[in-house]
Order: structure tokens, then C-alpha cells, then sequence
């Protein structure tokens, strides 16, 4: 029997495919990349063909195709939450009810269909996980742990909000779970809701917004919408949320507690989204810790390994990180329902005896997340010689010096390189990199390269042997998934003259590398070891040779509402449509002033906003 396993999510939000060899992860990613739809919900068709041709394979050659969730069990949860809160939810429920008894129900039946319509060979036999095991097993299975606490949290899956498991060798054991709509995920969404962002993609704008406010609300979320017990657990006031009779996350309760009507998305941001951003995240922090606590005492591992989408909210990792009470902690990198779709698949691979072969070696299974498509230097200048735009070849060792030398000049570079990253953050394959120590560079790349809101902070990417000369971190940084404070020795004496609030903060420059350091001198850091993807840990080394810093400006290659760039053509129509001055395709380096006019629609107007 093979030992390939194919692992698909789909039908909700950031659908995907993995796919696993004798329990290793040999290619995955989401769908979006390749339809171009953020968050694309649909069967992931060319994720799968992807997978498969990456490994040279067909469904033949397949022993198992694993579906990351239960839907019989989901639907019990829906029609439970619907008769629970009848006569309300009617509408949402009759639009609802008919797709569940078309297909909803059989969704294995539709996976077969849709494999089969590939023409790619018979498909496997389609085996059915858990929403949370899948989220544990792509916590647990590929980290560096021969033994650990795995904590799972997102909004919800089949009925699980939060799970505790204890893993062992290639065993899983559930210990602990809370159900819907008891849900952390949910208590977030409907703060991100509120303040005008969407729900499953603005939650991370939340995050960065937090730190220009004060949590003045913290203690009403506190006593009013959620009773947090010792162990971390907690029930939600439920009077005060919608999502259990539509559409909506909150409604005229949630109004009345926080003084006025949701901010229309779009509109101005005021001290209230910033105050109840803060808030929020200080209470989500509350939680997470008190259930890593709790994870802790359970279990008695010193280390802990997270999945599920709240682990994607780096700050609160960072929290647990530093309070010291796991001695490591390892992060799934596609922490969110796209990553069910690899635990699914691993999951299936360990019950079928797969070994982690990994293990002893101190490193994890995940290749540094770069398990999506590659581009090979003749198809970059096949295509780049087609369409007549002017290049340089250049040696590795020449591309880094001369890069670096734009970057320490005040360029702006979009580099593509290797395989693409899987998951939601770019990690140097698929980046938009700038120079930390200028104060414009933060400003600049929202609003002329991402054009997007001027408060979001950029991440830095950083040597790995001296972040702790910039960075307070406790471990290893490598998925971007953990937030430090910058190194007191890099902080700067604040001008705060007119004592400046709010989106004001932003002109402060608070240590040196202001375009990667937020208002509260934090960072979500990369660090970048030997391991790293080749040619950009060259590019970092290079850099400090020239500068004496070994940090770089590291932003998704895309723009606003779009998803990470994947083909060489997508990178080089983000780079003409946006201020980006040189970018880089492999061992190719374009300058934009040697490229011909650049002749396209008001593009902005077809990518939905975020």
C-alpha cells in the first residue's frame, strides 16, 4: 500500500491540500494562491493538482484522502443551535438548512466527485477527522517534540472551541474540551465585527490596533460577556452576541454596552476602536494564559504546541512565551483551518503507522512551511523574456550584494524565491522587503505598496544568532508567530511633545529600526536560521556586512485584499502595479525604471478589500 495520504479542507474558509509521505509533509497549500480569491472557500481542485504533481503522483498512487472535519457532527451543532434559538434565526436558518440536506451532509460524497472530475486518477477511500484533532495533529505530528501539551482554540469546529490534548510519540490523547458557543475565537470576531473589520480576516488588524489604545473596556468584557474560571476555562454571556440567530455578531446589546453603533468598515477609526481593540486582546491574553496554565499542570510537559486560528495571535503567544510556563513553545505555521487540512492528513498517517522520523533531530517536519509550487530559473526568463521585460542574471553571491545595496539605499524589493510558503505569513520566499532603520519605510509601504491602512505594523525578519541583540525573545522565532519587545539597547529616548494618541503615535521613533518597532516597542519577529530559505538568509547576511544590522522589513508580496503572490507573473503585476522599485525572480533582478509602461485598468476596484 502507498504511503502517500491526502488531506483536504474545505466549504468554509481557507480551503487547502497536503500532502504526506511516510508521515512527512512533502507539499501543501491553499487555494486562494492559485484562484486568486482570498480566503477561497471552495474545493482547493488545483491545491490537489499541485500536490500531486509535485510528488510525481496520481489519486492512484494515494493510499487515503483525509477530510479535516466531521460534517455529520457539524450539522448536528447547527440544527442544535438553531432550535435552541427559535423562534429567532429563522431566516438564516432557512437559507442555510436546504444546502445541508443537498450536499452539506454527504460532503464526502462531494470530495469524491470533485477528485474524480480532475481526471487524476481513481480517488482512495475519503476518511473523516475531527475538526480539533486535525488542529492538534498539525500542532503535535510535525513539531520537534517527542512529548508535549497542545492546545487548540479557534472559533469553532464541529462542537470543540478549545481543546487540550497530550501528545506522546505519534499519540494523540484529548483531555479537555470546551464547546460552542462558549468560544475565545468568537469572543474576538465579535470585537473585530464591531470595530468594522470582517470576521475570519480582519482579526489580526485588531491585533495591530491594539497597542494605540487603552483597555479602558477590559473590566466590562470582563464582568458583563465572558466569566474566565482558575483553569482558564470560561462561559460567554451569551444575551450579548448574534451568532446564534444570524448573520450578525453583535447586535443592540453589544451596542448598548460599548456606547453607540459598530464603526461602518472604511470609515475613520476613533479612540473607541482603539480602546476596545486593546481591551480585547488584553482579555484574550487572560485566557490564553490561564489555559497554558492549565495545559501545563494537566500534562506536566515542558513544552507546548498550539494550532487553531486565536494561536495565529502572535501577541498572545509572545505572552505565554514570556511568563515561562512552558520552557518552548511550537506553533503550527498554518495555525488556521488551512492547516486542518495537513493534520488531517498526518493524523491519518501516524494511525496508519507512520513514523516522526524527525524526532532527535531538533528540528520539525515542516521544511520551513515552503511546501507550495516552485519556478525554475528558465521558466522565469521564459516568461520575463516573453512579455520583454529587461533583466540582470546575476550569481547568488553577486544577487545578495547588490540587493542588499538597494535595500541600504532606501529601495523597496519584492523577492520571489523557491517554493512558496504555506500558511498566512511570507517568510522570504514570497516578500516585499525594505531597511528597518528608515522611519518613512513603515509608512511608505502601507500606503503606496500595500495600500492599505497606515497603522498596520510590518514584521522583522532577523539573523537568527542576533535577534536577542534587537529582540526580548525567549526561543526561536522562525514562522513569525511569536511578538517580542525590541532589545532595550535598540530603544530610542520617545520625543512625545504634544502628547501624541492614537493613530499620532505612529510619527514617534522609538528605536533603530523604527518601521518594524509598533507604538508599544514590539515586533512580530522572524528569525532566521541556517535553515532558512538559502538565498534570503544570504540576502539578511549580506546586509549586515553592508550596514552593520542584520534586520530587514519583511511584508507579504501582495497587496491589499489579495492573496500572496505564487507565479513569477503575479509577482512581476504586483511589482508594475505598485511603488516597489526592484524586484527579484529567482537569480533575475528587474529595476521598475528599466521596465516598458505598464499599461492595466484601475485594478483596485477588482480586488474585494479585506
Amino acid at each position: 500500500m502507498s504511503d502517500l495520504v491526502l488531506g483536504i479542507s474545505a466549504y468554509y474558509h481557507d480551503s487547502a491540500a497536503a500532502l504526506v509521505s511516510g508521515g512527512v509533509p512533502v507539499a501543501a497549500a491553499q487555494e486562494e494562491r492559485f484562484t486568486r480569491r482570498r480566503h477561497d472557500s471552495g474545493f482547493p481542485a488545483r491545491a490537489v493538482e499541485y500536490c500531486l504533481r509535485e510528488a510525481g503522483a496520481t489519486l492512484a498512487d494515494v493510499s487515503a484522502i483525509a477530510y479535516y472535519e466531521d460534517p455529520a457532527l457539524k450539522f448536528r451543532r447547527v440544527l442544535a443551535t438553531y432550535l435552541g434559538a427559535a423562534p429567532g434565526g429563522h431566516e438564516s436558518f432557512r437559507d442555510t438548512l436546504p444546502a445541508w440536506l443537498s450536499w452539506k451532509l454527504r460532503t464526502a460524497r462531494r470530495v469524491r466527485r470533485e477528485l474524480t472530475d480532475l481526471r487524476l486518477g481513481p480517488p482512495p477511500e475519503i476518511v473523516v477527522r475531527r475538526h480539533h484533532e486535525s488542529h492538534a495533529a498539525s500542532a503535535f505530528l510535525p513539531g520537534p517534540y517527542e512529548s508535549a501539551a497542545v492546545l487548540c482554540v479557534d472559533g469553532v469546529g464541529e462542537w470543540a472551541t478549545t481543546t487540550l490534548w497530550h501528545g506522546r510519540g505519534s499519540e494523540l490523547k484529548p483531555l479537555a474540551e470546551l464547546r460552542f458557543p462558549h468560544s475565545l475565537g468568537l469572543l474576538y470576531s465579535a470585537f473585530t465585527y464591531f470595530c468594522g473589520f470582517k470576521v475570519d480576516s480582519g482579526e489580526y488588524k485588531l491585533m495591530g490596533l491594539a497597542p494605540y489604545g487603552r483597555p479602558r473596556y477590559a473590566e466590562v468584557i470582563r464582568k458583563t460577556l465572558i466569566d474566565v474560571r482558575p483553569d482558564g476555562s470560561f462561559r460567554l454571556d451569551l444575551r450579548y452576541f448574534e451568532y446564534l440567530r444570524g448573520r450578525t455578531m453583535t447586535g443592540p446589546a453589544f451596542e448598548r454596552l460599548f456606547g453607540g453603533p459598530r464603526r461602518s468598515p472604511e470609515s475613520p477609526l476613533t479612540e473607541r476602536e482603539f480602546d476596545l481593540a486593546a481591551s480585547v486582546q488584553q482579555v484574550t491574553e487572560e485566557v490564553m494564559l490561564g489555559l497554558a496554565r492549565h495545559a501545563r499542570e494537566r500534562t506536566g510537559e515542558r513544552r507546548l504546541c498550539l494550532a487553531g486560528g486565536v494561536a495565529l495571535n502572535c501577541v498572545a503567544n509572545g505572552r505565554i512565551a514570556d511568563e515561562g510556563i512552558f520552557d518552548e513553545l511550537w506553533i503550527q505555521p498554518a495555525a488556521g483551518d488551512a492547516g486542518g487540512a495537513l493534520g488531517a492528513a498526518l493524523a491519518v498517517a501516524a494511525e496508519r503507522g507512520a513514523p516522526r522520523a524527525h524526532l532527535g533531530t531538533g528540528a520539525d517536519a515542516m521544511s520551513g512551511t515552503l511546501l507550495g509550487p516552485r519556478y525554475s530559473s528558465a521558466e522565469i526568463s521564459a516568461y520575463l523574456d516573453s512579455i520583454g521585460a529587461p533583466y540582470r542574471r546575476l550569481e547568488p553571491g553577486e544577487l545578495s550584494t547588490v540587493v542588499a545595496g538597494k535595500l541600504a539605499g532606501g529601495a523597496i524589493v519584492g523577492w520571489h524565491q523557491g517554493r512558496m510558503e504555506f500558511g498566512p505569513r511570507a517568510l522570504g520566499a514570497r516578500s516585499i522587503i525594505g531597511d528597518p532603520r528608515d522611519p518613512a519605510m513603515q509608512l511608505a509601504m502601507n500606503l503606496k505598496i500595500k495600500f492599505r491602512e497606515s497603522f498596520r505594523p510590518f514584521a522583522p525578519a532577523v539573523l537568527a544568532e542576533d535577534a536577542k541583540d534587537y529582540f526580548e525573545l525567549t526561543q526561536d522565532s522562525p514562522y513569525m508567530l511569536l511578538v517580542a519587545g525590541v532589545a532595550q539597547a535598540q530603544r530610542l529616548a520617545a520625543d512625545t511633545t504634544g502628547d501624541p494618541t492614537g493613530i499620532e503615535l505612529l510619527n514617534v521613533q522609538r528605536s533603530t529600526i523604527p518601521a518594524v518597532t509598533h507604538v508599544d516597542h514590539s515586533a512580530r519577529v522572524q528569525t532566521v536560521g541556517p535553515a532558512a530559505e538559502p538565498a534570503y538568509r544570504r540576502l539578511l547576511t549580506e546586509f549586515k556586512a553592508q550596514t552593520g544590522c542584520p534586520v530587514l522589513v519583511n511584508t507579504s508580496f501582495n497587496v491589499r485584499g489579495e492573496p500572496i503572490v505564487n507565479t513569477p507573473q503575479e509577482a512581476y503585476t504586483c511589482f508594475m502595479r505598485t511603488n516597489i522599485d526592484y524586484l527579484v525572480l529567482g537569480d533575475c533582478l528587474l529595476d521598475k525604471a528599466d521596465q516598458p509602461a505598464w499599461h492595466d485598468d484601475d485594478w483596485r476596484t477588482e480586488i474585494p478589500l479585506d
